[in-house]
C-alpha cells in the first residue's frame, strides 16, 4: 500500500522505494504509540502522503539529468491498453499536487472522500470540490489529446 501510494504520486520506481523504506523505519520508531490495526493503516497511509509532497517539493530542486545519464528502462507488465494507461497516468501526474494525491487515494487506494479528508486533514467538501475539479481537468485533457491523435 505505501509503495503503490508512493508510485503512483510519484511515477518513479526508485524513489518510491526509497520513500517505503522511510516510513517504515518511522513507522518501527513509533510502534510503540499504534493503537490498532485501523490506525496503524491511517498511520502509514498519512505518513507516506506528507512524504510524497515533500519529495515532489525537494525534486524542484534537483539538476536535470542528461539522457545519456539514465539507464535503459526495464521492459513493463503489458496492461489492457497500455497506450491509454500511459496517457492517463501523464494526465494525472499534471494535476497540482494536493488535487493529484487526492485522486490517487481515491481511485487508486480507493478511499472513500471522508477518509481521505481525514488523512489529509482537510475538510471533506474540499476533498469532493479537488475531486471534482480534477476529474474535469482531466476530461478536458483526454478529449484534446485523442482529438490531437485523431487529426
Amino acid at each position: 500500500m505505501v509503495f503503490s501510494l508512493a508510485y503512483h504520486f510519484l511515477r518513479d520506481r526508485g524513489l518510491a522505494e526509497e520513500l517505503a523504506q522511510e516510513v517504515f523505519l518511522e513507522l518501527y520508531r513509533c510502534l510503540d504509540t499504534i493503537e490498532s490495526r485501523a490506525h496503524l493503516v491511517f498511520w502509514l497511509r498519512k505518513v507516506a502522503s506528507r512524504r510524497c509532497i515533500d519529495q515532489t517539493r525537494r525534486r524542484a530542486f534537483w539538476p536535470k539529468l542528461r539522457l545519456d545519464d539514465v539507464p535503459e528502462p526495464a521492459a513493463k507488465i503489458r496492461e489492457a491498453d497500455p497506450m491509454l494507461s500511459r496517457a492517463l497516468a501523464r494526465l494525472v501526474a499534471s494535476l497540482p499536487e494536493k488535487p493529484r494525491l487526492v485522486v490517487i487515494l481515491r481511485y487508486q487506494e480507493d478511499l472513500e472522500p471522508a477518509e481521505i479528508a481525514q488523512l489529509l486533514d482537510m475538510p471533506v467538501a474540499t476533498v469532493k470540490s479537488h475531486l471534482h475539479r480534477s476529474l474535469d481537468m482531466l476530461r478536458d485533457k483526454l478529449a484534446r489529446t485523442v482529438g490531437e491523435i485523431a487529426i
